[in-house]
């Protein structure tokens, strides 16, 4: 099931948003019991968590939030790309390498190689957020049917998003 939580931050202090990151998690345990993992780009003022329930890649190498290999990209994910070996094959054709076998990596490949209209491609069900470090954009994006809960408030300073309702509503 996995959930995921995040944030732009805009002016909170770093210790504040991690803070901030861990109590939205905390939120989600339920949706993920086997791990869970905070990434913090204080400077650009986003803030990246996800709880994970491990099925497509039992390894560490699954492990989120999951970043490009060179640290452009970083994402939050949460479902399953049934075709995700068949994109897999394709993006390794054109010299992609891989260090898991998991779909969220594949999801990062193919944002990589061909930008948000990748998401035309994925058959599944899914939620992300994934932040483009050198546009200095985050991404929110689901499922088509919307099988795969994302909420989000903004409050025209502060974004924030999650899997649960609950997990926005921390103080």
């Amino acid at each position: 099931m996995c959930g995921i939580a995040g944030f732009l931050h805009g002016g909170l202090d770093p210790a504040a948003a991690e803070q901030r990151l861990l109590a939205m998690t905390g939120r989600l345990v339920h949706r993920g019991p086997d791990a869970g993992g905070c990434w913090l780009a204080s400077g650009a003022g986003v803030a990246l968590g996800h709880r994970r329930l491990s099925v497509v890649d039992l390894s560490a190498a699954g492990a989120q939030p999951m970043s490009s290999h060179d640290g452009r990209f970083v994402i939050v994910y949460n479902g399953e790309i049934y075709n995700y070996k068949d994109l897999r094959r394709e993006l390794e054709g054109k010299g992609h390498r891989f260090r898991s076998d998991s779909d969220t990596e594949v999801v990062i490949h193919l944002y990589e190689e061909e930008g948000l209209s990748a998401v035309k491609r994925f058959n599944g069900m899914f939620a992300f957020g994934l932040w483009d470090e050198k546009k200095q954009r985050l991404w929110l994006c689901r499922d088509r049917v919307g099988i795969k809960p994302l909420v989000y408030s903004w409050n025209g300073a502060r974004l924030l998003f999650a899997s649960e309702i609950k997990a926005l509503l921390v103080d």
